[in-house]
């Protein structure tokens, strides 16, 4: 009879479980959705007034209507723009921050890239500075030389635009007939 003394007294003891605050836990849910809405605003906003910041950028070219022949065509994806050399400083003025599909295609005139989804734009041959494999552009960070960087004028500024092909192999070809034309072109200027 000893041991059942024990037994009872537990059972005694034994309270039922608290029940939820539901009040409590429905403020902290609807607190915190608040929270990630406004970082949401303030992360839209800081994107809106860099735009506005960089409104002094000229509108972009676009394609003449007989660029030539395509010496070039590669699909892949863009990763956006910077100021040439800071490779952190994106541009979203005019599109150029809006990450995207691609089509480039390198012609006698320049090079023409086309975004689905996104603003289409040209740069023409006399414009472009420099075409390099690099590892990184503002918010996308690759192995080294995973990604298309070419320098290009626009207005008074220089602009690193980078790309990324769906077959990697392809961005040495592009390096050498970009760098080509630069240096064609600015040989025939010194004349």
């Amino acid at each position: 009879m000893t041991s059942v003394a024990p037994v009872i007294l537990l059972a005694a003891e034994k309270e039922s479980a608290e029940v939820t605050d539901w009040a409590a836990r429905v403020g902290w849910v609807v607190g915190l959705g608040l929270f990630v809405a406004l970082v949401y605003w303030l992360m839209r906003e800081g994107w809106k007034w860099r735009g506005t910041l960089q409104g002094d950028l000229p509108a972009l070219p676009t394609a003449p209507d007989s660029p030539g022949r395509a010496k070039l065509t590669m699909s892949g994806r863009y990763h956006g723009s910077t100021t040439a050399g800071q490779w952190l400083d994106r541009i979203v003025a005019h599109g150029l921050g809006t990450r995207s599909r691609v089509e480039l295609t390198l012609t006698d005139a320049g090079l023409d890239v086309v975004r689905p989804g996104a603003a289409d734009f040209f740069v023409p041959v006399a414009a472009l500075r420099e075409a390099r494999l690099d590892k990184g552009i503002a918010g996308k960070v690759l192995t080294e030389g995973g990604l298309l960087v070419v320098t290009w004028a626009h207005g008074d500024k220089e602009i690193d635009s980078g790309f990324r092909s769906d077959h990697a192999a392809e961005h040495n070809e592009w390096v050498d007939n970009l760098n080509d034309m630069i240096n064609k072109t600015e040989t025939e200027g010194a004349r």
